[in-house]
């Protein structure tokens, strides 16, 4: 493919919509991402086509399939671009007050005490801005990010790595176990299986039923259990009624307040383990916006979670501690 005489000079918008395409490998699905139209899409991939000189994708493959040459200018313009849109971000932000759109997304285990309390201050901190407010699953917010359905979210860190995204590590949540007060039999003998006390777990498509059922995998422990349940107030509830014991963390244990009188905490036997909670941005998310939420969410763990929680469990003061 030769280049024109004369070129345009090159688009950002071609390159966002090549970008969308490869991602996507569907001039429909960038579409509907983009909001043009399919021809419109088309074109602009014809033109950046014709000014580089070489074909970008296959045209003959459904779905799109980059070239070789595809696939390494697709590699360097990933970076580009999310230079560009953090540049853009930072310049048109200003300072925090004149903030104008933020969807924001956080796991339920902040919802109690900590997400209000942000709501509040960043409504304060950030008068002109319109704000859109999340509660899902880890593994629902990160798909969210990815498709940038949110500008922010706070969740639970997955195995794998965040590719397109950026996480400060915010907080190390490790596991514990927490019975029934009145449970009769060691703590040994009940997570091993040996008392009648059964195992009430989280749901297994949640990110931290998986980590959960890998340690206890790796320590040959399979409890029995007869209820599974993704609400951990629901969990609390039906170990405080003595129907089981089960595994969660120190963050979710602060939440079931009206529970607690009537629960233990132990530390996991064994080697410890932890979850880690991180701040996830799309790579145009404005840096101030992240830094105020940043210091804002620290404070309020603190208060509401760590504070409390160590004063009545000194144990847990090694392993339950904000990440810097």
């Amino acid at each position: 493919m030769r280049p024109r005489s004369a070129p345009k000079d090159l688009s950002l918008k071609w390159l966002e919509l090549f970008q969308i395409c490869a991602q996507k490998g569907s001039l429909q699905q960038a579409a509907d991402e983009s909001g043009l139209a399919v021809s419109t899409i088309s074109h602009h991939l014809r033109s950046l086509e014709e000014h580089l000189g070489v074909a970008l994708f296959n045209h003959d493959r459904r779905p799109m399939v980059l070239t070789p040459k595809g696939k390494v200018f697709l590699r360097n313009i990933d970076d580009a671009l999310r230079s560009i849109r953090r540049a853009k971000a930072e310049a048109s932000a200003g300072g925090v007050s004149e903030a104008s759109y933020l969807r924001l997304g956080t796991i339920e285990d902040l919802d109690s005490d900590i997400v209000p309390e942000l709501a509040v201050y960043l409504s304060r901190q950030m008068p002109r801005c319109d704000f859109l407010f999340q509660t899902e699953s880890s593994h629902t917010l990160i798909e969210m990010l990815r498709n940038r359905q949110l500008d922010l979210g706070i969740t639970a860190s997955p195995s794998e790595r965040f590719a397109d995204l950026q996480d400060r590590p915010l907080l190390r949540d490790p596991f514990i176990v927490v019975l029934p007060r009145s449970a009769d039999g060691s703590l040994a003998d009940i997570v091993d299986g040996r008392a009648k006390l059964p195992f009430l777990r989280f749901s297994s498509n949640l990110i931290i039923a998986r980590q959960i059922e890998a340690q206890l995998r790796r320590i040959g422990i399979s409890g029995s259990h007869s209820f599974e349940c993704s609400n951990n107030q629901t969990l609390m509830a039906m170990v405080a009624a003595g129907a089981g014991w089960t595994i969660t963390t120190p963050l979710l244990f602060a939440r079931a307040k009206r529970f607690q009188s009537r629960l233990r905490m132990h530390a996991f036997p064994g080697k410890s383990f932890a979850r880690e909670l991180a701040i996830v941005t799309t790579p145009d998310c404005s840096r101030s916006v992240v830094d105020l939420i940043d210091r804002k969410t620290r404070a309020l763990i603190d208060e509401n979670a760590l504070h409390p929680l160590i004063e009545i469990a000194p144990w847990l003061k090694d392993d339950f501690a904000l990440l810097s």
